[in-house]
């Protein structure tokens, strides 16, 4: 991308305020799991169909206007409690909406209860205040305390729709706790100090078409080292993130739930040369994240221990690049196929490893391959070298390409001579430190072929020697 200097502006004014809301109760309990129990949520999910079936049906509509509760679509005085009311109203009915502008909060905008679905916030602006507290969030999908615990759900089917938040440094922008089926869609989120998107338990949360930001600007900001909080925070299961623009933030994306899915997502929050990261797995030992046809800008991946991950289809620009770090030792089940990496030609290498916690000592299913480079040092689990030589004795170094020291699981060789009536005898001696020795019995000349392979599972070798 061009970065270019995109001077600070004062929110945007957006036409309307609204919400619909149908009211549907959802109030059950089943005890969580941080394991992905699929028939744990069948029986959530029949458990909700029956719970849906009792609720009486909405048959009408009405329309609650904001501003007929007070609010001020100037943003020049407080509208929380017009808000709040006109949702508490709304709630026992179906409908609430506000005439444009920008709308003042002190606190955040909640729910009078838990154990309700089928509701759209949509179309308007919230502006934290001055006294907005620090750990809250503008819109809060959470319940009250009293009536709900962390083995629910608490809301079903929420949809945040065409809304700008401007946070104010105060805070986060958008907080769902335990919610089943959420949609975040065309959400703009700046001004945020801690998150702009939390997702907490839950399942089911899809956050496209978003931009997010902590500071407005399109690139190359003086103040870049100085970025701080996450723009999207996944503690959560089975969410999906679709393209979503996040420029300025230290984290891009925090995900610390399984089975989630990231594509088209666009990061240039912070350089990873200033302390920032695009995307950052915080799951080690159960990643099971995919991450395709995305772009990091000058802002990398970093993935803790990571088992089922799969980065694929993205462009790295910048000499950004993915890093393994190592909490116990562990990567198996690891894709990273087919991106595009650009760099500076700094000797970047394109995938790395961080050990300082300990070196990997259990490596399983491991496919670092099909990457194309420009200007950064390629790295591979699977490599072909060869030379030629006169002697007996044959060396191909694959130091240079080799993701892992001293780990070569496959070596297949071919010696090939064009003198005539020489059928020499030849050997491997040696794979030590990703060096690969051939071994004739006579003089010839002629040229190795080796192809290395680091990331075969153990069940394929056991097949192999077999």
């Amino acid at each position: 991308m061009a970065h270019t200097l995109f001077n600070p502006m004062n929110i945007l004014q957006l036409a309307t305020f609204i919400i619909l809301i149908n009211h549907v109760y959802i109030g059950y309990s089943f005890p969580s799991s941080r394991t992905h129990d699929y028939n744990l949520q069948v029986r959530k999910l029949q458990q909700l169909k029956s719970s849906i079936s009792q609720t009486n049906p909405v048959l009408s509509a009405r329309l609650y206007a904001v501003s007929s509760y007070g609010a001020d679509p100037t943003g020049k005085t407080d509208s929380t409690d017009a808000i709040l009311s006109a949702i508490a109203d709304a709630v026992g009915y179906t409908r609430l909406a506000g005439q444009g502008g920008i709308y003042k909060i002190s606190r955040p905008v909640k729910f009078p209860m838990a154990g309700i679905g089928n509701v759209m916030i949509s179309s308007g602006t919230l502006r934290a205040s001055e006294n907005f507290t620090n750990d809250n969030y503008l819109i809060d999908l959470s319940p009250p305390s009293s009536s709900s615990t962390n083995n629910e759900y608490n809301y079903e089917y929420i949809t945040l729709k065409d809304i700008m938040l401007d946070c104010n440094y105060h805070g986060g922008g958008i907080r769902a706790i335990n919610a089943l089926r959420t949609s975040i869609d065309n959400v703009y989120i700046t001004h945020f100090t801690t998150n702009g998107i939390m997702v907490q338990g839950g399942h089911e949360t899809y956050i496209r078409n978003s931009f997010l930001g902590q500071h407005i600007t399109a690139g190359g900001d003086p103040h870049e080292r100085n970025f701080t909080g996450t723009a999207i925070n996944l503690a959560g299961n089975d969410n999906a993130v679709t393209d979503v623009v996040i420029f300025s933030a230290a984290t891009g994306i925090l995900v610390s739930g399984q089975a989630n899915v990231i594509t088209g997502v666009h990061c240039y929050n912070k350089a990873t040369g200033f302390g920032g990261t695009g995307v950052y797995l915080k799951l080690p030992g159960l990643t099971q994240t995919r991450i395709v046809n995305s772009y990091f800008d000058y802002t990398g991946i970093v993935s803790e221990d990571p088992v089922q991950l799969h980065v694929s289809g993205c462009f790295f620009l910048g000499d950004a690049f993915v890093l393994l770090k190592s909490i116990r030792g562990v990567v198996n089940g690891v894709n990273i196929v087919d991106n595009m990496f650009s760099g500076s030609n700094k000797g970047i290498d394109i995938v790395q490893l961080d050990q300082r916690n300990g070196a990997f000592n259990n490596i399983d299913q491991v496919v670092v391959n099909n990457n194309n480079v420009n200007g950064m040092n390629l790295k591979a689990t699977v490599a072909t070298g060869a030379m030629q030589g006169n002697g007996t004795v044959w060396t191909v170094d694959f130091n240079k390409i080799l993701l892992f020291p001293r780990h070569i699981k496959l070596v297949q060789y071919t010696l090939m001579t064009s003198e005539s009536n020489v059928f020499p005898n030849y050997v491997l001696r040696n794979i030590s430190n990703n060096k690969v020795f051939i071994e004739s019995d006579i003089a010839v000349s002629g040229s190795v072929s080796v192809t290395v392979d680091q990331g075969l599972s153990k069940k394929k070798l056991a097949i192999l020697g077999s």
